[in-house]
């Protein structure tokens, strides 16, 4: 298994396991590869620490440099910003499309009030706010808008 540090042309950093790097190559040139926070599928190989793995020893790091990767402010707001994401996902009910009915009806008690979450069009969004109902927009990356684990 072949793991590798990629990052969008947005400059999102993000690890992809690969069987090979020809695997690698294969899925990239077919558009599998795709950034999990924008979906850009722009991405590009980044240089990354030496790991060895010595059978049932724990792998062998180059500390300092791993270590660079994980703690810039850059990937430590891409952390907390996906672990809010799971936590808004975990926590609410996903009503789809029904979004903007299930809010107005929520607003108006015709329904017990819950945390929802789905989709509104820009038009359907901005209606809502002029009723008094707060919405807050929140893009999804792709990966996560399956069934939270």
């Amino acid at each position: 298994m072949k793991v590798l540090n990629l990052q969008c042309r947005h400059g999102h950093a993000f690890e992809g396991w690969f069987a090979s790097e020809d695997d690698f190559q294969a899925q990239l040139g077919r558009g599998l590869v795709e950034c999990p926070l924008c979906a850009d599928a722009q991405i590009a190989k980044m240089p990354s620490a030496p790991r060895l793995n010595l059978g049932a020893a724990a792998p062998v790091e180059a500390p300092a440099e791993r270590q660079a990767v994980a703690t810039t402010p850059d990937a430590q707001l891409q952390a907390a910003w996906l672990r809010m994401v799971h936590e808004v996902m975990t926590q609410t009910e996903d009503v789809g499309e029904r979004f903007a009915e299930e809010a107005r009806r929520m607003h108006y008690g015709e329904t017990e009030e819950r945390g929802i979450r789905g989709q509104a069009s820009r038009e359907e969004t901005r209606e809502l706010l002029e009723e008094g109902i707060p919405v807050l927009p929140l893009p999804l990356p792709k990966g996560l808008k399956g069934p939270v684990q």
